[in-house]
């Protein structure tokens, strides 16, 4: 949008952001032909926008995979993170996006990189319910019990704040089965099975109690 100012065009905040930053602009539309247009002539693929997101970035906030894909293959750092420590690979595993999961992976994603919460890509994917997700994380050597800036675990997570419904019976599932610990408790000592029976969550804490929990 433009605005005019006596004889001076202005562009918008808006605008003004897209014209410094039009590669994150077309990946956050999933413009691809746009991206590698402005690839091939020279744009840096670590361009951020003024809310400090690099194009591959918001083309995942997008689910735009393509793009994700087209940027990867020209050096995208999939670890970059904007001002609210979201990266590619963070956002990928909270939404459930697990094409990009994997496509960050293929391209160095760091398991071990904290989101705002102190928490890894795990735990948002268990808290959420994204199944597929969860179990391909499940396949690389992510930490099943790293504990957030809350002091929760993935399995704290997908019961104080799932729906105790199919898709987390079947993280805690899935979370049994990779040895997660199922009395780490949180910073009042308040273990997953006591969460779960005191949320009504009867199918995860008969699942918690025929694996062991306390």
């Amino acid at each position: 949008m433009l605005l005019a100012a006596g004889s001076i065009t202005l562009l918008s905040p808006l605008a003004h952001a897209q014209a410094q930053a039009p590669l994150v602009e077309a990946a956050a539309r999933g413009d691809l032909p746009q991206v590698q247009a402005l690839l091939r002539a020279g744009a840096d693929v670590e361009q951020r926008d003024a809310n400090g997101r690099t194009a591959v970035l918001a083309a995942t906030a997008g689910k735009h995979v393509e793009v994700v894909r087209a940027l990867i293959a020209r050096g995208a750092d999939v670890n970059a993170q904007d001002p609210q420590r979201d990266s590619a690979f963070l956002l990928a595993g909270a939404r459930g996006y697990t094409e990009i999961v994997r496509a960050a992976l293929a391209a160095g994603a760091d398991l071990k990189l904290p989101n705002r919460f102190g928490g890894n890509a795990l735990i948002p994917a268990c808290e959420r319910g994204h199944v597929d997700t969860v179990r391909f994380l499940l396949t690389t050597s992510i930490d099943v019990n790293h504990v957030n800036n809350l002091g929760w675990t993935c399995l704290l997570e997908a019961v104080i704040l799932g729906n105790g419904g199919p898709a987390h019976q079947e993280i805690v599932r899935m979370l049994v089965a990779h040895k997660a610990d199922l009395n780490l408790a949180d910073r009042d000592g308040v273990t997953p099975l006591q969460h779960a029976r005191r949320r009504g969550q009867t199918e995860v804490a008969q699942l918690l109690v025929r694996a062991g929990a306390r």
